[in-house]
């Protein structure tokens, strides 16, 4: 799963290579909202730490 903006972000490297402009830019606004999902979903985990 936290993977997954790695891959996008490659894809977008990949269509900027190709000359493809428009989908590198939306696959790196989409990378970027992945990563803020995924931060949000980590960022509010709850520790069950027994003390």
């Amino acid at each position: 799963m936290m993977t997954l903006p790695f891959f996008i972000c490659a894809g977008a490297l990949y269509s900027a290579w190709r000359g493809q402009r428009s989908v590198a830019v939306l696959l790196t606004v989409i990378a970027v909202l992945v990563l803020f999902v995924l931060f949000r979903l980590h960022a509010t985990d709850v520790l069950d730490i027994d003390l």
